[in-house]
């Protein structure tokens, strides 16, 4: 958020070992401002803009305040965890950097976390996600840590359990587990050499899982609506032409299945969808033609027709990315409640 004009405005953020620096735009050389890490405060959730959610507050030692909003849950937890290693480390003495996992953990140059990530994620043979309870709170769409390190032995993917912790806790630092609940967001904080945890009550879940937690939490995990539940499998954005002045716009959309919704955002940024597609029993095609007449085969029209006879006209970047969508689009129909 400018603190001018206090408009809301995507940058380029960049954390050093001391500072934040944003800049308009990625390649700018010069940033439009710097933000000292030294004797700062945290503070996330922020709850300063009602409805506006993922925001997080720096607070300077001149208690100057700075609004930061990310795009989603796991990517503002994430910022927020290595803010606060860099201000510990700056009241430590010590030099903070966010090294790669590879380097840091000395992960053998033979491991594929990716390929590792989807062999966790299979429906037959990966983890199983769980509704866990703890401290009268349902934790839907996860699984602990012991099943995590039980997985990988069984799987030979490691060793032993120790080699089992170390290839856990590189999945954790780069994004493909996310921490639930406070056993385990309390380890990822500190400074312990394993942020992951062996540990039956420690949760953890696959960032497009669908997680989420009822009953309100210490850290603000939502209750999410129930068209926000399904697993998020595809997102991107397109174009859409809206229902009344037939105008066109860039769409930031998110497909998610059982049950199965499209949502549509602003591509800025603004955390609620401006509209949502139900899209249980519905019907996806290409479009030949617009509503002028005239052939459109490369401006890779397609159309969703809904159960209750909805039309929604959308264009992708290619035809490559039209199949894409109309493929993953017909499969979330068929499949989602």
């Amino acid at each position: 958020m400018g603190s001018v004009f206090n408009t809301w405005k995507p940058m380029w953020v960049v954390l050093l070992e001391d500072g934040i620096e944003f800049y308009k735009k990625k390649s700018d050389n010069s940033p439009k401002g710097m933000i000292p890490l030294k004797g700062s405060t945290l503070t996330s959730p922020c709850q300063d803009f009602g409805k506006r959610m993922f925001v997080f507050k720096i607070t300077t030692t001149k208690q100057q305040d700075h609004f930061f909003q990310a795009a989603f849950l796991e990517e503002r937890d994430a910022w927020v965890r290595d803010i606060k290693k860099a201000i510990k480390c700056i009241e430590g003495g010590q030099k903070f950097a966010r090294k790669s996992t590879r380097r840091s953990i000395r992960l053998p140059e033979t491991i594929d976390l990716g390929a590792l990530y989807l062999s966790m994620k299979d429906t037959e043979k990966g983890i199983k996600e769980l509704n866990l309870e703890k401290d009268k709170k349902i934790f839907n769409h996860c699984f602990t840590g012991n099943c995590v390190i039980d997985w990988l032995v069984s799987n030979q993917s490691v060793r032993n359990r120790q080699e089992g912790l170390m290839i856990a806790s590189s999945l954790l630092n780069e994004g493909y587990l996310q921490p639930a609940g406070d056993m385990s967001k309390s380890a990822v904080d500190g400074t312990a050499e394993n942020p992951f945890l062996d540990n039956p009550d420690a949760f953890y879940y696959f960032p497009d899982s669908g997680f989420f937690c009822e009953e309100n939490s210490s850290d603000d995990d939502v209750i999410l609506k129930e068209e926000f539940r399904g697993v998020i499998i595809k997102q991107g954005c397109l174009l859409k032409q809206g229902h009344r002045r037939k105008n066109w716009k860039v769409r930031k959309f998110i497909l998610r299945e059982d049950p199965a919704y499209l949502h549509y955002y602003d591509p800025a940024g603004a955390e609620d969808p401006l509209g949502a597609i139900h899209l249980r029993g519905c019907v996806v095609t290409s479009v030949e033609s617009n509503s002028n007449g005239r052939k459109s085969e490369e401006e890779n029209l397609f159309e969703i027709i809904t159960a209750d006879e909805v039309h929604y006209f959308l264009q992708a970047a290619s035809p490559k990315e039209r199949t894409e969508w109309i493929k993953a689009i017909q499969v979330a129909s068929r499949t989602g409640k």
